[in-house]
């Protein structure tokens, strides 16, 4: 490995409540500059391991604690993210490329989750159920599920950090968390935070490395009760092939391709802005965001011309400059996966309308906001998920074509429709196959909600009550009073 700048941060490892360096590190490059700003650890099977075994070890004893107890822990760590509100929103924009208004709401996100979940400390229940035999009732206790695995992403680093170890942690589960490898900085930093807290050691550990290592350790471990991974189809699928020997729970958030319908009657300037919105934000990088629009003919032109013009408009620069909309793409890797699938879909008969093409600048992996027309429902472009600032468009003449081609897709994560029918709205509601489906508004969920799909989008889902119960096991107590009369 070369020699590192004197500049660049070095983080390390926590397991166990204390600080572990690590012999071999990987670098994380800012993708603005592409420039190397830290060096975290390659964390190892035996890191993964020591980390479980902690976990597993704090586990009882953090569980015996009362829930609202629990909640004032997560409270502790919830102010000190608050505390440190710009210095988080920097790490974030460097390492990640999101701009800084955007990283400073995905730090009070992350702050205002936490809170949220600490706050079902007195609201999550069991039940009790009636049973056929007198003198007997049947009680259903909600129980942690043990040691869980937090596999997460590049894309929303913050927030899906807390988006685990919120509902892990005060449902009195212990966590390992495994960071990106591009961008784990925000999470080092998390755990410096954690370690400034009151919570016992071993209850929230973090070990960084790749997914091959790291990733397929948690996954494999007989100790971890459950694996949480946000990420690709393919991580998922790996995912899932190292827990099936130990029957491990998986609860995964996968790909989306989600298809925006924009009707005759629609709002014309509100769709513009809402897609426009959701496939900027993050330069592209969010898989509950419009991925493809299928729009009426009757308005096609106009809604093109418009769509083409507001994604031309959009200031592409610097992450810390205030007039900037959108930053770069994270890494080389992903702006060479874009660039190949605009080809890919001009060579497949799509119309370039705009963009199409990395930024000429001098450094840093920016791709221009791009506009692809004539988009065929088989083609890649409509098909597999690009995860950048690039929006193919199709028209249709149906409705039922167009629900037809929005559910015509490997996967089910989001979807969104645009009209001021009751009629249409009510029927793409119940008819499309996604796990989620807002009307007239961006691609954006809410934390008491539930982000779940299906399909290749995954297994199981997060937010609200029913992310939470993700997090609980069933144990069934026939309690059995009436002994005098038997």
């Amino acid at each position: 490995m070369p020699a590192t700048q004197a500049c660049v941060t070095c983080y390390e490892m926590l397991i166990d409540g204390e600080f572990v360096s690590s012999t071999k590190t990987l670098q994380v490059v800012n993708p603005t500059t592409e420039q190397v700003i830290s060096e975290v650890p390659d964390g190892t099977v035996e890191d993964v391991n020591r980390a479980v075994l902690a976990a597993e070890k704090a586990q009882k004893s953090w569980a015996a604690l009362p829930a609202i107890r629990r909640a004032a822990h997560l409270r502790e760590i919830t102010a000190l993210i608050r505390a440190n509100r710009e210095f988080l929103a920097r790490i974030l924009a460097a390492e990640q490329g999101k701009i800084l208004s955007l990283s400073q709401i995905e730090v009070d996100f992350a702050a205002d989750y936490l809170d949220y979940m600490a706050e079902f400390a007195r609201r999550y229940e069991g039940e009790i159920t009636p049973s056929d035999r007198p003198g007997e009732n049947i009680l259903v206790y909600k129980m942690p599920i043990g040691v869980i695995a937090g596999i997460l992403p590049w894309n929303f680093p913050m927030f899906l950090i807390v988006r685990k170890v919120g509902p892990a942690l005060i449902t009195g589960n212990t966590i390992v968390i495994k960071p990106s490898k591009e961008t784990p900085n925000i999470a080092f930093e998390f755990a410096k935070l954690v370690a400034q807290t009151s919570l016992p050691k071993g209850v929230f550990n973090l070990v960084s490395g790749t997914g091959p290592v790291v990733g397929h350790a948690l996954a494999s471990h007989p100790k971890v009760g459950m694996v949480s991974m946000t990420g690709s189809v393919e991580g998922g699928i790996a995912v899932m092939r190292a827990a099936a020997d130990n029957v491990t729970k998986v609860s995964l958030e996968l790909g989306g391709k989600a298809p925006a319908i924009v009707m005759g009657d629609a709002d014309i300037d509100l769709a513009v802005r809402s897609i426009k919105a959701s496939r900027i934000i993050n330069t592209g990088q969010a898989c509950n965001c419009a991925e493809r629009v299928y729009v009426h003919e009757s308005i096609a032109e106009e809604f093109i011309a418009k769509m083409t013009a507001a994604m031309e408009q959009t200031v592409v620069g610097d992450p810390f400059d205030s007039a900037t909309e959108m930053g770069p793409l994270v890494s080389k890797q992903q702006l060479d996966q874009v660039s190949a699938a605009v080809t890919l879909a001009l060579k497949q008969g799509a119309e370039l309308k705009c963009g199409g093409a990395r930024c000429k600048v001098p450094a840093g992996y920016f791709f221009q906001p791009t506009v692809l027309t004539n988009c065929r429902q088989d083609s890649a472009i409509m098909q597999k998920e690009v995860f950048g600032p690039v929006l193919p468009i199709t028209t249709f003449k149906t409705l039922d074509e167009a629900i037809a081609c929005a559910n015509d897709c490997e996967y089910g994560l989001t979807s969104s429709i645009y009209t001021r029918s009751l009629d249409a709205a009510m029927r793409a509601t119940n008819e499309l196959k996604f796990g989620e489906t807002y009307v007239n508004r961006e691609n954006f969920e809410a934390m008491q909600g539930f982000h779940a799909g299906c399909r290749k989008s995954g297994i199981g889902g997060a937010d609200g009550k029913h992310g939470l119960e993700e997090y609980l096991q069933t144990h069934v107590i026939y309690m059995n009073y009436n002994l005098n009369k038997q």
